[in-house]
């Protein structure tokens, strides 16, 4: 088992204790009290005073990093690593790459935006892709358990601060590149460029798979030699032909001369890509097609992921869109399928890229027939302001502005006529709001439930 920590309240006797100064905690306030807990050893950026030996070094965050690779990256690359990058789709790609493999009879885990999956353990996550000390004790804790292959999302975020230093995959994926992290990345530019440090850590001799159908694809494809396609136009797989209804899909797939044709429980046309990218990386693990083909209509999207409920006679769908191109997907997707009203029901984070904020209005607007617009994660900023900035690009009357999420579910639920869909976007698998610093509980899923038992009264 691992043997540094980062938490005093997680350190066990034994442990090495690295304090970490962050934005805003500094570890280095806590050193008694991981002595207390059974501390051996602190490493810290300065002198301190201890009852157990203190090594001081320039940046205790590197340091952790350096000796996590030096000592533990070895015993890792006994683990079979897929990761998947991308703006979006990257957590239905990974959920459905860890549902077919597991039904493949792989002993495999999944790591992401949803948390951390192996056989009986679930474990909340609070990043995407964990901050290194839990990537690594996550891996080594599911290495030790027998599991010999992990599937994980990979954030550009991880990759800008090296969160899977001394990892190394087998088999990579590149799902598409749209306007997202700005805040961070400054522009376009940057943010493809930290993706690309993906191809960094493949194994010279696995496998990138890449949606050609997405332009910033063709970069991967120059940087990594063994890269597979997917896509419409002359991939390696090729997607032929599709129907989308609202529960399922039909699709044709071509892989050199043969032609599959396949059913899937997932709807929207982005679902097609983020499955077919899941069939290419289990193809190219090892397993054949027709086994993959068999075992999708056992396959599920992950919660909050385009999941869809019967309310009335309609539907509401929930889904994580929280990016513009997302949310112009979603409701592209779902207009295709609709004989009646489009309502959407979306808002943008607070403390984050404000960039986007009047794009999504703009899209949400122009796209649907008619838009609430609502709280998502206000945390620090006045909801108001959010607001504000999100109807500088409303170019359409079709809107209302409704700040308690709650209210605005069943706002939009009240409105459903014959055969009208709400799209409830933004949450996904989230079950809580963030406002100021404060988690308070929310479910969208839990918020259309309540409605239904209410409709049944």
């Amino acid at each position: 088992m691992i043997r540094f920590e980062t938490d005093s309240r997680n350190v066990k006797p034994g442990s090495v204790f690295v304090a970490i100064k962050g934005h805003t905690v500094d570890g280095h306030d806590y050193v008694d009290k991981a002595i207390q807990n059974g501390a051996i050893e602190i490493i810290a950026e300065k002198e301190i005073s201890s009852s157990v030996p203190v090594i001081v070094v320039p940046n205790t965050e590197e340091y952790l990093k350096e000796k996590l690779v030096e000592e533990y990256s070895d015993a890792l690359k006994n683990l079979k690593l897929i990761g998947v990058t991308g703006t979006n789709g990257k957590t239905t790609t990974c959920f459905l790459t860890y549902q077919l493999l597991k039904k493949l009879g792989v002993k495999v885990a999944y790591m992401g935006t949803i948390g951390f999956y192996y056989e009986d353990i679930e474990i909340e996550l609070p990043n995407t892709t964990p901050e290194i000390l839990t990537t690594y004790k996550l891996l080594m804790n599911a290495l030790e358990k027998g599991c010999t292959t992990v599937v994980m999302e990979v954030s550009s975020h991880a990759l800008a601060l090296k969160r899977i230093a001394g990892l190394e995959f087998l088999i990579g994926g590149f799902t598409n590149l749209t306007e997202d992290h700005l805040d961070y990345h400054k522009n376009m530019e940057n943010y493809l460029s930290a993706k690309l440090q993906f191809v960094d850590y493949m194994n010279k001799e696995g496998t990138f798979i890449v949606n050609q159908d997405d332009e910033a694809s063709l970069a991967f494809q120059k940087k990594f030699k063994n890269t597979k396609t997917i896509g419409i136009n002359e991939a390696v797989y090729q997607i032929l032909d599709f129907h989308i209804e609202p529960s399922k899909t039909n699709l044709k797939l071509k892989k050199e001369n043969d032609i599959y044709e396949i059913t899937t429980n997932l709807t929207s046309k982005f679902n097609i890509y983020n499955y077919i990218t899941a069939l290419a990386i289990c193809h190219e693990y090892g397993f054949d097609l027709p086994s993959i083909i068999t075992i999708t209509k056992e396959i599920y999207p992950p919660k909050g992921r385009c999941e869809t409920y019967a309310v009335k006679n309609g539907y509401a769908v929930v889904d994580y869109a929280h990016t513009p191109d997302a949310v112009l997907k979603v409701i592209d997707s779902y207009k295709e399928l609709a004989t009646g009203k489009v309502i959407t029901i979306v808002g943008c984070g607070g403390d984050r890229d404000p960039i986007k904020r009047p794009i999504m209005g703009k899209i949400a607007s122009q796209k649907s027939d008619y838009v609430i617009f609502t709280s998502d994660n206000p945390r620090t900023e006045d909801p108001n302001q959010i607001m504000k900035d999100i109807i500088k690009g409303v170019t359409k009357d079709n809107y209302e502005v409704i700040l308690d999420r709650r209210v605005a579910i069943k706002t939009a639920l009240d409105k459903i006529e014959k055969n009208d869909i709400v799209l409830i976007l933004g949450k996904g698998h989230e079950n809580y709001q963030i406002i100021g610093h404060e988690k308070i509980h929310l479910d969208d899923q839990e918020e259309i439930m309540k409605y239904k038992k209410e409709l049944e009264k």
